[in-house]
């Protein structure tokens, strides 16, 4: 509506032909001005203005809704707004069914918590049919750092869904549904991350208007995965060590505050309506919901297993305060390998 044509409103003649002249022909090209600079582009007082800018406002301006009449049509077109159940009960419940459809979901945390393998199982998830409580459906997985595993995946349906799997023109089927795709070079797809500025900014803007278009126009629950980098009030890195001083006395430099923060930036923050945040605190795995419309801050505590994560408890744990935006990564070396070995 913002490019409904001037000459379509029913304004006065005498202001209609003003703003013929002086080469306003949308209502965008009004309202994009102030009163101000339109009574001085036009030469008519701000009581004329006013009108005008009423009447084109009033034209174009969308009608208002509800809430309604926005949950009775929710209610009727189910289906535009439904919800891709990721097995966990816990989460679903929180989540209300699960990640929704039409909007970015984001998984961050550090390499090796488990995001890859929460993403091959949501992969055989929508693969699986309906009565299976999958989505039937078609995977497009975009592995950009070569993680994607056959073997896995294989190993994830077969432990999760026995019965499907160990029929092999079935699994064949369920396989075939999935499809993975990876850029030629590494350094092809990730040449832009060592840009900075403007042109940076540019390049992730894009991406960004893309994906959330395909997400939205085509209804359909996309994932995306995120790493981390460490951060603190210096933007870099800072270690403290115990030193001995000439006295033979034990001393420990200013600790500065370092913390883990996700690896896109605020500008990707914003653009996310969903974020799953992995993290690991004195050992444990966590599975944290830091955003959403419709669900508390919670975490639930999860482990990995030959069928994929796995949660520990149902009962999620309310999260307040900065804990809700952080990012733990604490004893996570010793559970990475407690969970590679278990897995072979």
């Amino acid at each position: 509506m913002a490019n409904k044509l001037i000459s379509e409103i029913p304004l006065p003649k005498s202001i209609a032909n003003v703003f013929a002249a002086r080469n306003i022909s949308t209502a965008k090209d009004a309202l994009s001005l102030t009163e101000f600079e339109l009574m001085e582009l036009l030469d008519v007082g701000l009581t004329e203005v006013r009108s005008a800018l009423s009447q084109i406002s009033e034209i174009v301006a969308p009608p208002y809704k509800t809430a309604l009449s926005l949950m009775e049509q929710r209610l009727q077109n189910e289906h535009l707004g439904g919800h891709f159940p990721t097995g966990l009960k816990g989460l679903d419940a929180a989540l209300r069914g699960g990640i929704p459809f039409g909007v970015l979901t984001e998984l961050v945390g550090p390499a090796g918590i488990g995001k890859t393998q929460f993403c091959l199982k949501l992969s055989l998830l929508a693969s699986l049919p309906t009565n299976y409580g999958g989505l039937d459906g078609r995977v497009i997985y975009f592995d950009v750092e070569s993680k994607f595993s056959s073997r896995r995946l294989l190993e994830i349906g077969l432990r999760s869904f026995p019965e499907i799997f160990q029929m092999k023109e079935m699994a064949q089927e369920m396989a075939g549904r999935i499809v993975v795709l990876q850029p030629t070079s590494l350094s092809e797809f990730t040449q832009r991350e060592h840009e900075q500025g403007v042109r940076r900014q540019q390049a992730l803007s894009w991406h960004i208007s893309f994906i959330k278009s395909l997400a939205e126009f085509s209804r359909i629950p996309v994932v995306v995965t995120n790493q981390v980098r460490s951060q603190n009030h210096d933007q870099a890195s800072q270690y403290s060590f115990q030193v001995q001083g000439r006295d033979g006395t034990i001393e420990t430099p200013t600790r500065y505050d370092s913390h883990l923060v996700a690896a896109l930036g605020i500008h990707w923050a914003h653009a996310v309506t969903t974020r799953l945040v992995l993290e690991a605190k004195s050992g444990q795995r966590f599975i944290k919901v830091a955003k959403s419309p419709i669900s508390p801050p919670l975490a639930f505590p999860f482990h990995i297993t030959s069928s994929g994560i796995s949660l520990l408890s149902d009962e999620g744990i309310e999260l307040m305060g900065p804990e809700i935006n952080s990012i733990h990564c604490q004893g996570h070396n010793e559970i990475i390998n407690f969970g590679m070995e278990s897995l072979h």
